[in-house]
């Protein structure tokens, strides 16, 4: 049997460990036209002509004659403001802008020392996965509309709570089964919610919350009662694998909420990393929100790839300009995510942001982050939109985080550089995996720096190589690496991934204060190590895979993989700290403010020094008082930093990592900011079932 060593205890948690972190996906020589690089010179591309077919949209349902008149009701309507002008949180990143903002003051950088939590629930729904059910892993924002803080539970259900108090207004449960489908545990990452420009008085419905199952079901149910929606698809659920019809190898997981654009319903899906070859391709779908009939569908791979390959889905939340009219599809890449032999032509939706009229689901835009994805390189976050002010010029923005540590900043409406996008030489392949082809170039962002240095391998952690007698050195001799972007291989102990799937920026995405005009991002910094395996070795090799982590099939291509964390025997990093760090950027000028390391791992009931900071799951929330809030770390704290210093002003203890994204919202002239601690196996074994609300004493 071959086994690397240093995979021994991989299910342990970090530092002294770090969890052995994998993909934290779904929930994947030639010249550049010769691969999936598409339009690879750094310049924005919409579709043209004929290509239109491949990657714009379906439209099942007839427009018609109504476009005219469409089009002068939109001339007409009042402009859309692209921060509402008034506090909201009803959407999983606060905001369709994703800017995770809120104007509140009333809790500020001089008195957040001083808030206390003023109630909390405890679902019940949360398993540790060592009875009957799955490990729960729960991302939930809470989302605060109608008066009432929604929240969706990883048994599928949703809670209705007075957002003063925490009682319970009403409870829906979908009665879903509690298997883990597509995932190595029961996910949810919250609901949506939508109410009608024009409500009919006395009808139901008129406003709605939603929730997804892993089973690809979407349920509708009225906000103020609880009660199913009669008129929205089956009786208030609606079938979504109805229309997985290629490559059907598991069901749509709908793990996070739908995006809510006016009166569309914008949905993507999870899937099953690793395991397959072929998979269903990648389909976005836009639902009439009351009804939930489809509207467009759209297609991320080309339709010559779509048997061959799979996946490029939408797995994470989206973010919209309803001015503009666009949504933005932060696309995953294609299967499998580690071997490219498959799908050597053109794929240019994949990895990538693409901009889509809500309207139609025509494609207006799209910029690749990876050409020919084979890293599992997924845009896993909602680019965050911004208006910023760059050398005395407006430009409406957006900047999109990435897992390999980059800001890309592009022009909204067109996709244009705001700061050059340089195509960069890259590592080629060994000449050890047969079938692939290799980018020659892949998008570096010139500003902002790059939030961890990928250009050599980092240093070795002397204490962990002391305390593993040299273990790590002697792994870090047998790894493979030329900077970003070395390709795995078969040789040695495989490549040396730096960041991988796990580190850079995760699904929490970038924050931004409109006012100040500077962003805030969480990133951690994890060493990881692929290796793949021609299908016989692999079979004798594979030893089983725990969460995101581990040997995993490929089934279908010649190679199988493993992807490993680098620790040492008893757990620890090999790599230096620190392991994680909030950072602070002035989008006017693309330069950082600062970067602190930003929580502390844990083990055993023992804190590491905060110095060395902890990986993270989750982003942060802003406020006009100069606060930011955040889980997100392993030690299982909520903290509150300073927006103009960085320096951690408050902190509390929570039941389990807060890996949601924070609440920040106003009732009755108070404000509060509300987290959810529900753990997530990736970081370590700790879940939780807490609702946690803090405000100013009254």
């Amino acid at each position: 049997m071959i086994r690397h060593p240093m995979t021994r205890g991989l299910a342990t948690a970090l530092p002294l460990i770090l969890t052995a972190t994998g993909g934290l996906a779904q929930e994947a020589d030639p010249a550049p036209s010769q691969n999936d690089q598409g339009a690879s010179t750094g310049e924005a591309s919409a579709p043209s002509g004929d290509d239109g077919a491949d990657t714009a949209a379906e439209q099942p349902t007839d427009a018609g004659d109504d476009d005219a008149a469409a089009e002068e009701t939109q001339a007409s309507a009042e402009p859309i403001p692209l921060v509402p002008e008034t506090p909201t949180w009803d959407s999983f990143h606060g905001q369709l802008n994703a800017q995770k903002y809120s104007p509140l003051d009333q809790i500020t950088a001089d008195n957040v020392d001083r808030i206390e939590k003023v109630w909390e629930v405890h679902t019940g729904d949360v398993s540790d996965g060592s009875g009957d059910l799955p490990a729960t892993v729960w991302s939930a924002t809470p989302v605060f509309a109608n008066d009432t803080l929604y929240i969706g539970t990883p048994f599928y259900r949703i809670l209705a709570l007075d957002p003063a108090t925490g009682e319970e207004k009403w409870s829906f449960d979908t009665q879903s089964r509690l298997e883990a489908l597509t995932q190595p545990a029961l996910k949810n990452r919250g609901v949506a919610y939508w109410e009608a420009d024009d409500p009919v008085e006395g009808e139901s419905c008129q406003k709605i919350v939603y929730i997804g199952t892993m089973d690809a079901r979407l349920f509708a149910v009225d906000a103020d009662s609880g009660e199913p929606c009669a008129d929205f698809g089956d009786a208030g659920v609606l079938d979504v694998n109805q229309w997985n019809d290629t490559n059907d190898r598991w069901p749509l997981s709908l793990l996070q909420p739908p995006t809510v654009v006016g009166d569309h319903l914008v949905l993507g899906w999870a899937g099953k990393d690793w395991a397959f070859e072929q998979a269903p391709p990648g389909t976005v779908f836009s639902l009439d929100a009351r009804t939930g009939e489809l509207e467009w569908t759209f297609e991320t791979l080309p339709e010559e790839m779509r048997e061959d390959s799979g996946t490029a889905n939408v797995w994470t939340h989206m973010s919209a300009d309803e001015e503009l009219g666009l949504v933005y599809l932060p696309v995953s890449s294609p299967s499998p995510n580690y071997w490219g032999g498959n799908r050597t032509g053109e794929a240019p939706l994949a990895t990538s942001t693409t901009a889509v009229d809500i309207e139609t689901g025509e494609e207006v835009w799209h910029r690749q982050w990876v050409h020919h994805d084979i890293w599992d390189y997924d845009t896993n976050s909602a680019p965050t939109l911004m208006d910023i002010t760059v050398d005395g010029e407006e430009i409406p923005a957006l900047i999109q985080g990435t897992k390999q540590g980059y800001l890309f900043v592009v022009n909204r409406e067109t996709g244009e550089d705001v700061w050059p996008i340089e195509e960069r030489e890259v590592p080629r392949g060994d000449g050890t995996v047969e079938g692939e082809v290799y980018p020659e170039t892949q998008p570096v962002p010139t500003r902002p720096e790059p939030l961890l240095d990928q250009a050599e391998k980092p240093d070795v952690w002397w204490l962990a190589d002391l305390v593993g007698f040299g273990e790590c050195s002697r792994l870090w001799d047998n790894l493979w690496y030329e900077g970003m972007y070395t390709p795995p291989t078969t040789k040695g102990e495989g490549t040396l991934a730096y960041p991988d799937s796990a580190g850079g920026v995760q699904w929490g995405g970038v924050a931004f204060n409109p006012e100040s005009q500077v962003a805030v991002v969480n990133t951690s910094h994890i060493t990881q190590f692929i290796q793949l395996y021609e299908r016989e070795a692999y079979e004798e090799a594979d030893s089983g895979s725990g969460n995101k982590t581990g040997f995993s099939p490929q089934e279908g291509a010649p190679y199988g993989m493993q992807l490993g964390t680098a620790l040492n025997w008893l757990g620890m990093p090999c790599w230096e700290p620190p392991f994680g760090e909030l950072v602070a950027i002035d989008m006017t000028t693309g330069e950082i403010d600062w970067r602190k390391p930003v929580g502390a791992s844990q083990k055993y009931g023992f804190f590491m020094p905060e110095s060395w900071g902890s990986p993270t799951i989750g982003g942060p929330a802003v406020t006009a008082g100069g606060v930011i809030f955040i889980g997100a770390s392993m030690d299982a704290k909520l903290r509150a930093y300073s927006l103009e210093t960085g320096e951690e002003l408050w902190e509390d203890q929570a039941m389990a990592p807060a890996v949601a994204n924070p609440a920040v919202y106003e009732y009755e002239g108070r404000q509060y900011v509300a987290f959810v601690a529900g753990g997530n196996t990736i970081l370590k074994d700790q879940v939780g079932d807490q609702v946690a609300v803090y405000a100013l004493p009254e």
